[in-house]
C-alpha cells in the first residue's frame, strides 16, 4: 500500500497521467470516496496518459453509468453510484467491461465488493485539504501489485 498526497487537481491529474502510460488491456482500477473527492479528476488525468485526444471531455458518468474513450487502450469509465443491486450490473455488462481487452476505471465499485476482479488496483481518494486530497493505493493480485510497485515514478508526495 502507498499514500500519495497532492496538493490540488493539477497534481492528480498529472499523476493519473503516469499511471494512464503504464497500464496495458484488462487492467482495472477501483475508485472509491466520498462525493468531490476527485474520482472523476483523477480518471481525466488517466485517460491523458491513455492518449485520449485532448479536447476530449471526461465527464463523470453518473447518469451515463459508462462511457466509452478511444485510445492507445479503449478506456471504460464506469460509475456504480446509482445502482442498487448486482442484476444492473449485470444488465448493463459490467463483466464484459472488467474483463475485457480495455481499460476500466470503475468509481465506487467499492459498493459491490464480491464483483470486484481479483486483480486490480484500488485508489481511494480522500480530501485532506480544499485542494488538497490523499491517495491510498492498494494493488490486488499480481498485476495490480506491478502496477503499485512501478507508479509512481518519480511523483507524488508520499
Amino acid at each position: 500500500m502507498k499514500r500519495i498526497n497532492t496538493r490540488g487537481p493539477g497534481e492528480t491529474r498529472r499523476l493519473a497521467a503516469r499511471l494512464g502510460k503504464l497500464v496495458r488491456p484488462g487492467d482495472v482500477l477501483a475508485l472509491s470516496g466520498g462525493l468531490g473527492a476527485g474520482k472523476t479528476c483523477f480518471v481525466q488525468g488517466f485517460a491523458r496518459g491513455l492518449g485520449v485526444a485532448k479536447g476530449t471531455r471526461i465527464a463523470s458518468p453518473t447518469f451515463n453509468i459508462v462511457l466509452e474513450y478511444p485510445a492507445r487502450i479503449p478506456l471504460h469509465h464506469i460509475d456504480l453510484y446509482r445502482l442498487t443491486d448486482e442484476c444492473e450490473l449485470a444488465e448493463i455488462g459490467l463483466d464484459h467491461y472488467l474483463y475485457g481487452a480495455g481499460v476500466c476505471a470503475v468509481e465506487w465499485l467499492d459498493r459491490f465488493p464480491a464483483l470486484a476482479p481479483p486483480d486490480r488496483l484500488e485508489i481511494e481518494l480522500t480530501i485532506a485539504g480544499p485542494r488538497a486530497r490523499t491517495l491510498t493505493v492498494t494493488g490486488h493480485g499480481p498485476r495490480g501489485a506491478a502496477l503499485l510497485a512501478a507508479w509512481p515514478p518519480g511523483g507524488g508526495h508520499e
